[in-house]
C-alpha cells in the first residue's frame, strides 16, 4: 500500500470531528499540571520511579529571539541585546548542577535537543561553554552515535557557527522556514530569501549533519493553495531528511505577538484543509512516509525506522525516538518527565532566575502520574505513533482485561467504527486511513481529564 493510501481524505468526517484537543505530547497533559504540588515530592517521586540503568534525553531552553515572528507561541524574550544572554546562561548552569546530582548517576545521554527562543542568539563561545557544562555534569557521548539536535532560524546563522555546532557534537539542525513566500513572510515579520535557506542547508550537509529537518505552517496570513504548493516544490527540492508542517493557531488574546496578525488576512477554514490535503499528498507522492500528525520523514530516517519496528515515541518536542529515555529539561519554561512525573519550570524570566537563585531548581507545577495514567498514556501513545494496538500487550503488561477496564471508552469508539474512523475487534484496535488524520480526537476517548463532545478550551483545533 502506498503512503497516499495510508491517508484518507473525508471532508464530511473532518468537519465532524474537527474539535479542540490536546496534541498528546505528555498525558497527563500540561493542563492538569498542578502548582500546588511539592517541588521536592516531585523530585523525590521522579528519582525512586526513574529507572537508573536507562539512558537520559536533555533539553535545553535558550528563549532569546533578535526579531519576533508574529505567528509564534512559544517562550521568548525579544531582545537585540546579546549581553543579556550570559546571565541566563549563569544560572542555567547552576540549575544543570542540581538536576545532575539529582538524575545523572552514570544514565548515558542518548538524546539531546536545543529549543527556544534562537539557540544560536549565543555567541560561538558561549555555545562550546555551553556544550561543555552539559559534558561536566552529564555523561554525553562523544563518538557522534547520539542524537544531538538544535533548532535554528536561517536567518541567526553563519558557516562558522554551524561549523562549532558540528565540531561540539550536534549532529541533528533543524531549520525554521514556516513559507518562503515574502507577502507571507512580510505578514509574519520573518523575512528570509530561499537562496539564504539553501545556502545553510546545503553547508550543515557538507558538514556531515546526518538529519536535516525543516518546519512549515500553514494557516498563515495571505497563503493560499498554489503560494504554499510552491513553497512545498521548493522544500521538496531542498530535500530535508524530516519535515513538520505545522497548523497556525490564531490566538492573540493569549500570544500577544499575534495581534499584529489580522484576522481577514488568514486563509479561510477550507483553504486550510486543501492546504493540507494537497501537503500530505505532494510529500507522500515525493516519497516522504508521512509519520503522523505533522510530522514527516524519508524511509530511511530514524524516525520512519522506529514506527516501523515499533519504537517511535511522543514528547515535548513531537514524535521523536529513544522511548526508554527520562527527559530531564532545564532553563525557563521547561517540562521533564522522570520516571512517574512531569514538571515545568518557571514560565517568567525573573520567576525562574530568583528560583534557581534561592533553591538551585525552578519548578513551579507538576503531576504524579497514577495507575490509570499510565495505562492510558501507554494506550494514548501507542495510537498516536502506530495507529493501531494489540489488547493482548496491555492486558499482560498491566495485568487488567482490556475490554471491561475500558468498557465505556470501547462503547464510544463503536461510533468511530460507524464512522469509518477504526476497525475494533475483540483483540485490536486499527486506526484506518479515514482515522490517521483525526487521531487526536480518537486518542481523546482515552482521555479521563477532558470532555469528549464539544471543544475544549485550552486547546487548538485537532485539524
Amino acid at each position: 500500500m502506498t503512503q497516499n493510501n495510508l491517508i484518507k481524505w473525508d471532508l464530511d468526517l473532518i468537519r465532524r470531528y474537527d474539535l479542540s484537543g490536546p496534541r498528546y505530547t505528555s498525558y497527563p497533559t500540561a493542563i492538569q499540571f498542578d502548582p500546588e504540588l511539592s517541588a521536592t515530592d516531585l523530585v523525590s517521586t521522579g528519582q525512586r520511579t526513574a529507572d537508573h540503568s536507562a539512558p537520559l534525553s536533555l533539553y535545553v531552553h535558550i528563549p532569546f529571539c533578535a526579531h519576533v515572528c508574529y505567528y509564534c507561541a512559544c517562550n521568548k524574550v525579544i531582545t537585540r541585546n546579546r549581553k543579556k544572554a550570559q546571565p541566563y546562561l549563569d544560572t542555567l548552569y547552576k540549575e544543570m548542577a542540581q538536576l545532575s546530582e539529582w538524575y545523572a548517576d552514570d544514565r548515558t545521554v542518548e538524546q539531546l535537543h536545543f529549543g527556544g527562543g534562537t539557540p544560536t542568539f549565543i555567541s560561538n563561545g558561549q555555545m562550546i561553554e555551553l556544550m561543555q557544562k552539559l559534558r561536566d555534569n552529564f555523561k554525553l557521548l562523544d563518538d557522534d552515535s547520539g542524537d544531538y539536535s538544535i533548532e535554528i532560524d536561517p536567518r541567526e546563522v553563519d558557516h562558522e557557527m554551524l561549523k562549532v555546532l558540528r565540531e561540539i557534537g550536534f549532529n541533528r539542525v533543524s531549520f525554521g522556514v514556516q513559507d518562503i513566500e515574502l507577502k507571507v513572510q512580510q505578514a509574519v515579520n520573518r523575512v528570509q530569501p530561499v537562496e539564504e535557506i539553501a545556502d545553510v542547508l546545503h553547508e550543515a550537509r557538507r558538514l556531515g549533519f546526518r538529519s536535516i529537518n525543516i518546519d512549515l505552517i500553514y494557516g498563515l496570513p495571505h497563503q493560499t493553495l498554489e503560494s504554499f504548493t510552491k513553497t512545498l516544490d521548493t522544500i521538496i527540492e531542498l530535500s530535508p531528511d524530516r519535515l513538520s508542517v505545522f497548523n497556525y493557531a490564531h490566538m492573540p488574546d493569549r500570544f500577544r505577538s499575534q495581534s499584529h496578525i489580522k484576522a481577514e488576512d488568514l486563509p479561510s477554514p477550507e483553504t486550510k484543509l486543501a492546504i493540507l490535503e494537497t501537503t500530505i499528498s505532494k510529500l507522500c507522492d515525493a516519497g516522504y512516509v508521512y509519520i503522523g500528525m505533522d510530522h514527516f520523514a524519508k524511509p530511511d530516517d530514524e524516525l520512519a525506522l522506529a514506527q516501523q519496528s515499533g519504537k517511535l515515541h511522543r514528547n515535548f518536542q513531537g514524535y521523536t525516538t529513544h522511548s526508554d529515555c527520562d527527559l530531564v529539561a532545564m532553563g525557563v519554561s521547561s517540562i521533564s518527565q522522570i520516571g512517574d512525573v512531569y514538571y515545568q519550570n518557571e514560565h517568567d524570566m525573573s520567576a525562574y532566575t530568583g528560583a534557581v537563585e534561592d533553591h538551585h531548581y525552578a519548578i513551579k507545577r507538576g503531576v504524579t502520574l497514577t495507575r490509570d495514567d499510565r495505562i492510558r498514556r501507554a494506550v494514548i501513545t501507542q495510537l498516536i505513533c502506530h495507529f493501531q494496538l494489540q489488547m493482548e500487550d496491555f492486558e499482560q503488561q498491566f495485568d487488567i482485561r482490556f475490554s471491561e477496564y475500558f468498557a465505556d471508552e470501547l462503547q464510544e469508539l463503536d461510533r468511530f467504527t460507524g464512522d469509518g474512523l477504526i476497525i475494533l475487534t475483540e483483540k485490536s484496535i486499527e486506526v484506518t486511513p479515514a482515522g490517521r488524520l483525526l487521531i487526536r480526537r480518537i486518542c481523546m476517548a482515552f482521555d479521563a481529564y477532558i470532555p469528549k463532545q464539544q471543544p475544549t478550551k485550552g486547546f487548538s483545533r485537532i485539524i
